[in-house]
């Protein structure tokens, strides 16, 4: 296991309160945080980022997630357990995370309009932009 690179969490704590102020403004969104727990922990598995993979995951248990949608989320495009609205925001979050490979179509983004309203969808993407974020600092610093 490594350790820690660097102590950023001292070293920017100004930088890092301002992506907590993110988070907690998140936490309020209409988007509810079961779906953007859900949201974080797959780009999270995308990201590799195992400080952020037990985080997530064990928010989501809390919440009652079930072990079985837990399972199946890194296959969710072939499974049946994940709903429309949820289906929407992930192949969202994955085109972002593959950003240079897929440029965030439309034929990923006009599904949300189905699903969201326009602040759900800028909550949403802006969720995905935080996890990202933190993902970074985590793998990057060896948390």
């Amino acid at each position: 296991m490594s350790h820690l690179r660097l102590p950023y969490y001292q070293l920017s704590a100004d930088a890092l309160a301002g992506l907590r102020q993110c988070k907690q403004a998140l936490e309020h969104s209409p988007l509810g945080l079961q779906l953007i727990e859900l949201v974080y922990l797959r780009i999270s598995q995308r990201n590799g980022c195992s400080y952020c993979l037990g985080l997530h995951a064990g928010a989501l248990r809390e919440r009652g997630e079930s072990q079985q949608r837990l399972d199946a989320l890194a296959g969710w495009h072939a499974s049946s357990l994940f709903t429309p609205r949820e289906r929407a925001a992930l192949q969202w979050a994955e085109s972002l995370t593959d950003l240079p490979a897929s440029h965030a179509p439309d034929a990923d983004y006009l599904p949300l309009t189905a699903h969201f309203d326009e602040r759900e969808i800028s909550d949403l993407t802006f969720a995905i932009a935080l996890m990202h974020a933190f993902n970074r600092l985590a793998v990057g610093m060896r948390q």
